[in-house]
């Protein structure tokens, strides 16, 4: 019979902790390994993963969605607090049928000139639109989103009832970090096709779920 602790290496970024036994098992490939950041520290690790999340804005968020499985949609980050994120919704679109079938679900962004990534995976908590939150997060711009029906009552406006809010709060977080761009990033690469080595272009940086608490309560 296995134990948990059969499959912890302590100078493993991947390797399951006793308070994650569903991390994922550690992986001997150096390939693999290569990847992951164990220098930095987390303090300036937070702070990298706010700047990406914070200029890129954009990102995936994906739901599942029942007999089909894991659906995207392009959506913009309102705010962010700390390692949670919100976004505003349509409550008719088929997103929050989705949420209410699984909350489970993930958010995904990419800067395609630097080739940085980052995936907030978590579960999403919904409100309507009396949540007030919701004011607090309105501009008159995302009436281009909703439209006005011509009801007088779905006008796009604050008050509009198909406004709601979805939530993220991270339980796992992933990204990269390139360090290497432009003509180094193809000179790294070739060379190392030609000798047989790892390229080195950047790391992969991770928070678990007991990080990200930490981190909830210090952002406050």
């Amino acid at each position: 019979m296995f134990k948990m602790s059969d499959f912890i290496n302590p100078e493993d970024p991947t390797s399951p902790s006793s308070s994650q036994p569903d991390a994922y098992r550690p992986c001997a490939d150096p390939s693999i390994t290569h990847q992951w950041d164990i220098t930095t520290p987390k303090e300036r690790q937070w702070s990298d993963f706010y700047k990406a999340v914070d200029t890129m804005r954009i990102g995936l968020l994906v739901t599942t969605r029942p007999y089909i499985g894991p659906v995207a949609r392009s959506m913009v980050v309102v705010k962010r607090n700390g390692p949670d994120l919100f976004f505003i919704g349509n409550a008719h679109s088929q997103k929050f049928q989705d949420l209410a079938a699984s909350p489970d679900c993930c958010v995904t962004f990419q800067d395609s000139t630097s080739q940085d990534w980052v995936c907030v995976s978590g579960v999403a908590r919904t409100a309507n639109n009396k949540d007030p939150r919701l004011r607090d997060l309105y501009s008159p711009g995302m009436k281009a989103w909703f439209g006005d029906l011509g009801d007088g009552i779905h006008t796009g406006s604050i008050e509009d009832p198909r406004r709601a809010l979805i939530e993220v709060r991270a339980r796992y977080i992933v990204y990269w970090k390139t360090r290497v761009a432009g003509l180094g990033f193809v000179k790294e690469i070739s060379q190392a096709a030609m000798s047989g080595k790892v390229a080195s272009i950047g790391n992969c940086r991770q928070f678990l779920e007991e990080e990200i608490e930490q981190e909830r309560a210090r952002a406050g």
